[in-house]
């Protein structure tokens, strides 16, 4: 299993990246940081690695996925409240990020969602610690009914 998560992007314009996420309170390892790239660190075991295209490109013999008429991957984090989802979203929003989908309320769960200033797609949630309702299509209990 693995200790570590690293997520590649690839960004137009790596100034422009580090403010839009650094408004939205995320940090950077400066031993992981030059004009090419840097490491944005989520927790002590997730980070994003944002990489100028040009530099993303040395790494994979594939084509960048324009993110103007496609996905590529739903990226999603997890805050402590509803109200955080909103103030994220609205933060990046504010930052050069622009909508993607609507809030969506599922009662023990709550996101919401925006994109990057490079298309890239991302979904602030939260979630009630004590999950689902017993009985929920994702509450059900995993032995099944008991008698």
């Amino acid at each position: 299993m693995a200790s570590q998560l690293f997520l590649n992007l690839p960004v137009q314009d790596l100034q422009r990246s580090v403010g839009f996420f650094t408004a939205l309170g995320f940090t950077f390892n400066p031993d992981f940081t030059d004009e090419n790239a840097t490491c944005m660190v989520v927790n002590e075991n997730a980070y994003v690695m944002l990489l100028v295209e040009a530099y993303f490109k040395t790494f994979t013999t594939k084509e960048v996925a324009g993110t103007s008429g496609s996905a590529e991957a739903i990226i999603a984090y997890s805050v402590d409240s509803r109200e955080a989802v909103d103030q994220a979203v609205q933060t990046a929003l504010a930052n050069g990020g622009s909508a993607s989908q609507d809030a969506q309320d599922y009662g023990f769960m709550y996101n919401h969602s925006f994109q990057d200033p490079d298309g890239h797609l991302w979904e602030v949630f939260w979630m009630d610690p004590a999950g689902p309702p017993a009985g929920s299509p994702s509450g059900e209990d995993p032995a099944g009914p008991q008698s």
